[in-house]
C-alpha cells in the first residue's frame, strides 16, 4: 500500500492536515491489489475495508512492535497469548486466528513485500523473525481471494523499508521493567540509482514471572537499483530467537503467586532466514510486469514440559508400572512394546507422585517459490480500466521429529528432570496419542488470478476477479511402520483445488466520501500439520506429534461486507475521517483442534466441524488537527458454531463420560464480542508531546469451551501512556508506561487437568481453569538519535 500527494482535484478518501494558513493537501491511498506492489488502485475504487498502519504508528508505544500496534489501532483485532511470553501472541483479526504456534488453524495469508510469509508446515507466521523497526507500512484488508491461501478472514500486507524511502541512520536504545532492553540501528542512503537499507535489532527481557525470559536478534537489509523503467530490489531477513513461555496457570495459583508457573520447560528456539528478490519493469505508458522470488528457512526446536499422561497403575498386576492416565487403563509402553516401570515409588509431598512428560520437536523447514503478474491501464470501451493477471507458486520441504518422553518434575518450580539411574531424558513413550515421529513433508501450492477495476462513471467502479488455488500434499514416513500409527503409518499424498471469485463495487458519494460492497470467496487446504494429526485414535500432544490420519476437506468461506469511509475538513486545517464497515462470513467445513477421548490429558487432534459463522460492525473515528491527533474504535465480533458437534474436554461442567455437546449458535472461546480502541495525542509545546492509549474488550469463553457452559474469562480495560521529548532535531527521549492502573487481567484462558502435579501454593488445587496472566504496571526509558 502506498500513499502520496496529489491536487485536491484527484479525490480520494484521506486527507492530512496542512500547516497553518496554507492550503489543505489532499493524500492519495493506493491499495495493492494484489501481493505484488506497485499495480495497486486508489482507494475510492476499492470494494473492501483496508486499514493501514505507517512506521509512525507501530512504533507509537516508544519502541517498534506491530503486533502491539494492531492491537492498539486496528479494527477488529484481539490479541491472546497462550505461550505467556510477551513477543508469541497470536493475532485475531474478526475471529479469523494468525499464530506463531504450531497447531492453530491459520485464518489469515500474510506478505512481506509480495512474497508469501505463512511458513509450509502449518502456515503458522512468526512476526517476531521480523525487526518491526524495518517495517514502512502494514495493512490489513478484506475480502481479496488475490491473496492466496488462509485468506479467509483477510490479509496482512508488509511492506519494509528501503534506502529510496528512508534515508539517513537512528539508533533507538530503552530498557525498563522486568530486565527489558531494546537496541536498534537503523540506516538508509541513496546514491542515484542505487540505494541500500539496513536495520539491526536486539531484544532482551528477564520477565517477571517463573521462568520467563525472551532475546531476540534481527537484521533485515534491502538493496535497491532503480532506472528510468524499472525497479529491482535484493533483501534479506535474519533471525535467532529463544522464548520462554510460563504458559497458563490454575486459577488457584494465580490467586496465591500470580507470578507461578505450572510445568517447565516451556522453550520455542528459532532460527529463521529469507531472500527476496523483486522486480518491477515499465512495459509501455499502460503496461507494467511485477515479479517475486524467494526462499526461507526455519530450524524450530520446541521443549515442553507437562504434567503426567502416565501414573502409576496401582494395585493389582500392574503394580510396578505406570499405565496411560493412571489405573485402569492400558500400561505404558517403550518402543518395541516394553512397560515402563513405575519408578517413582514413594509419594511425593502432599501425596502426589511427581511424574511428569517431556515433549521435544524439531521443525527444519526450506521454503520457496515466486510469484509474475502483468498490470495493465488502457482504457476499455472509452472508459478507465486497470487489469491485473499472475501466477503464483510456493512450495515447501520440511522434516519433523517429535518424541515424548516420562520422567520426573522438581516440586518447584515443576520443571522436567531426569531421576537418578533413569535414561536421559527419560522414558521414550510410544503408545497411542504419542506416537514418536520421523517424517518429511512436501507441498507445492499453485495460484493463477486475475481481477479488473472499471470505471463505469466518475464516480462508479466494479471489480471483479477471481482465483484458481492447487494444493499438493505429500508426507513420507522416515521410520519403520508402527503399529500404534493406522494403515501405512505417516506415509500419504493430499490434493486440493477451488476457485475462489470475488465481485464488488464502489460508489463515490461525495469526492471524500466512499460506499462500498461486495462479495468474495477464499480457501484454506489442509496444513501438513493438520492432515498428519485428523484422527482421535492417533492424537497429538499441542499439535506437537503426527500420525496418519484420515483426509480433512478444506475450508472455504464466503464473505460479504458493505460500507462507508470517508473525511471532513474541519476548522483550523483539522480533519475528521471515519470508516464504518459490516461484514459477514461463513465457513464451511472449518477446522478445530479437538481433545483426543483416548488421552484426555491434554491430547487432541484436528477434525472438520462444521460450519463457522463470524459477522460483525466495525466503526473507527480519527481527527487530526495542528496539536490534537485522537482516534476511536468500536468492533462487534459474532464468531458462532453453525452446526452441533462432541467432544472431550477437562471443563467441569462436561458429562460423566468427560464429553461437552457444542449446539449451533455457541460461541467460539477466546473471541470477545466488544472491542473497543481510544487514543490520543498532545503536543504541549513544539518539542513535546503526550499520549494516552487504552483498549477494552468484553469476555470471551475459555479455550475447552465450545459448549458455553461456565463462566467466560472476565473482559479488561488496559491504559498505556507515552511520552516524548525533543532535545534537539536529532535528539529524543521518550517514556512509556503500560497498564498505568496496574489492572490485574487474563489474555488467554483455558482448562488444564487437576491433580497429578504436586502444587506448593495450594497442594489442595481442584479447579481446572487455567489463565495467562498479562503484566502490570511496567515502564521503559529510551532515547533516539538521529544522524
Amino acid at each position: 500500500m502506498r500513499a502520496q500527494a496529489v491536487p485536491p482535484a484527484a479525490a480520494p478518501i484521506v486527507v492530512l492536515p496542512a500547516a497553518p494558513k496554507s492550503s489543505i493537501h489532499i493524500r492519495k491511498i493506493v491499495v495493492d491489489a494484489s501481493p505484488l506492489a506497485d499495480t495497486g488502485i486508489n482507494i475510492a475504487k476499492f470494494p473492501a475495508l483496508v486499514q493501514v498502519l505507517d512506521a509512525r504508528d507501530i512504533s507509537a508505544g516508544g519502541t517498534a512492535d506491530a503486533a502491539q500496534a494492531l492491537n492498539r489501532q486496528a479494527a477488529g483485532v484481539n490479541l491472546v497469548n497462550s505461550q505467556a511470553n510477551p513477543y508469541q501472541p497470536n493475532i485475531l483479526y474478526h475471529g479469523f486466528e494468525l499464530s506463531p504456534i504450531q497447531g492453530t488453524p491459520a485464518g489469515l495469508s500474510v506478505y512481506v513485500d509480495g512474497a508469501r510469509f505463512n511458513l509450509p508446515f502449518g502456515d503458522l507466521a512468526i512476526m517476531s523473525a521480523l525487526p518491526d523497526s524495518a517495517i514502512h507500512s502494514l495493512s490489513v484488508e478484506d475480502g481479496n481471494p488475490l491473496f492466496g491461501l488462509n485468506a479467509l478472514g483477510g490479509a496482512v500486507d508488509i511492506t519494509m523499508k528501503t534506502g529510496f524511502d528512508d534515508h539517513g541512520g537512528e539508533i533507538n536504545l530503552s530498557g525498563g521493567s522486568f530486565g527489558k532492553l531494546d537496541a536498534n540501528l537503523q540506516y538508509g542512503v541513496q546514491h542515484g540509482h542505487v540505494a541500500a537499507y539496513v536495520d539491526l535489532q536486539e531484544r532482551h527481557e528477564a520477565g517477571w514471572r517463573d521462568l520467563q525470559s525472551s532475546d531476540l536478534q534481527n537484521f533485515y537489509g534491502d538493496l535497491g537499483w532503480r532506472g528510468p523503467n524499472a525497479t529491482l530490489h535484493v533483501n534479506a531477513t535474519i533471525a535467532n530467537s529463544v522464548l520462554n513461555g510460563p504458559g497458563t496457570v490454575p486459577v488457584q495459583i494465580l490467586r496465591v503467586a500470580p507470578s507461578a508457573q505450572f510445568t517447565g520447560p516451556n522453550v520455542i528456539a528459532d532460527k529463521y532466514a529469507k531472500l527476496t528478490a523483486t522486480l518491477n519493469t515499465v512495459i509501455s505508458k499502460t503496461t507494467s510486469v511485477q515479479g517475486v522470488l524467494y526462499y526461507d528457512y526455519l530450524l524450530e526446536h520446541l521443549v515442553n514440559g507437562n504434567g503426567p499422561s502416565d501414573l502409576p497403575c496401582g494395585p493389582g498386576p500392574d503394580a510396578g508400572y505406570l499405565c496411560q492416565g493412571g489405573p485402569g487403563n492400558p500400561v505404558a509402553t517403550m518402543r518395541g512394546g516394553a512397560p515402563i516401570p513405575n519408578f517413582l515409588p514413594q509419594p511425593g509431598p502432599g501425596g502426589y507422585y511427581q511424574y511428569g512428560q517431556l515433549d521435544l520437536n524439531s521443525t527444519n523447514t526450506n521454503g520457496y517459490g515466486g510469484s509474475i503478474q502483468i498490470s495493465n491501464t488502457t482504457p476499455l470501451f472509452g472508459l478507465h480500466n486497470h487489469i491485473i493477471a499472475g501466477l503464483s507458486y510456493d512450495s515447501g520441504f520440511t522434516k519433523y521429529d517429535a518424541a515424548a518422553y516420562d520422567g520426573g518434575l522438581l516440586s518447584l518450580p515443576r520443571v522436567f528432570y531426569t531421576p537418578p539411574g533413569i535414561p536421559h531424558p527419560g522414558y521414550k513413550i510410544d503408545q497411542p496419542g504419542t506416537v514418536p515421529v520421523g517424517v518429511v513433508i512436501r507441498n507445492a501450492y499453485y495460484g493463477a488470478y486475475v481481477s479488473d477495476t472499471l470505471s463505469l462513471t466518475d464516480t462508479f467502479s466494479i471489480t471483479a476477479g477471481a482465483r484458481f488455488n492447487i494444493a499438493n500434499i505429500a508426507l513420507h514416513d522416515q521410520d519403520p511402520t508402527d503399529p500404534n500409527a493406522p494403515g501405512v503409518g505417516l506415509s500419504g499424498r493430499h490434493y486440493y483445488e477451488h476457485l475462489n471469485p470475488a465481485l464488488g463495487f464502489a460508489e463515490n458519494i461525495t469526492p471524500l466520501t466512499t460506499l462500498y460492497g461486495g462479495y468474495s470467496e477464499a480457501n484454506a487446504a489442509p496444513t501438513p500439520a493438520e492432515l498428519s494429526c485428523a484422527s482421535p485414535l492417533d492424537s497429538c500432544a499441542l499439535a506437537n506429534f503426527l500420525s496418519g490420519d484420515p483426509n480433512l476437506r478444506q475450508i472455504v468461506a464466503r464473505t460479504f461486507a458493505v460500507g462507508l469511509r470517508g473525511a471532513t475538513i474541519g476548522p483550523g486545517g483539522s480533519t475528521f475521517s471515519y470508516d464504518a464497515d459490516y461484514y459477514h462470513t461463513v465457513t464451511n467445513d472449518d477446522v478445530e483442534f479437538l481433545q483426543s477421548p483416548y488421552n484426555p490429558l491434554g491430547t487432541g487432534y484436528f477434525s472438520n466441524i462444521g460450519n463457522v459463522r463470524r459477522a460483525g460492525f466495525d466503526l473507527q473515528l480519527r481527527l487530526d488537527a495542528t496539536r490534537w491527533h485522537a482516534y476511536f474504535g468500536y468492533s462487534r465480533v459474532n464468531a458462532t458454531y453453525q452446526n452441533g458437534f462432541t467432544t472431550r474436554s477437562n471443563n467441569p461442567a462436561a458429562d460423566a463420560n468427560g464429553n461437552i455437546t457444542v449446539l449451533p449458535g455457541d460461541y467460539l472461546p477466546g473471541i470477545p464480542r466488544n472491542l473497543f480502541k481510544a487514543g490520543g495525542s498532545y503536543d504541549v509545546t513544539p518539542q513535546w508531546s503526550i499520549g494516552l492509549s487504552g483498549v477494552a474488550q468484553t469476555s470471551s469463553f475459555l479455550y475447552g469451551d465450545a459448549a458455553n457452559l461456565t463462566p467466560p474469562l472476565p473482559g479488561y480495560v488496559v491504559l498505556n501512556l507515552t511520552t516524548r521529548y525533543k532535545l534537539t532535531p536529532k535528539l529524543e527521549l521518550f517514556g512509556v508506561v503500560d497498564n498505568i492502573t496496574d489492572t490485574t487481567y487474563y489474555n488467554y484462558g483455558t482448562f488444564s487437568p487437576a491433580g497429578g502435579v504436586y502444587v506448593a501454593q495450594d497442594p489442595g488445587f481442584s479447579n481446572p481453569r487455567s489463565y495467562s496472566i498479562a503484566a502490570p504496571i511496567a515502564g521503559i526509558v529510551g532515547v533516539k538519535v538521529k544522524f
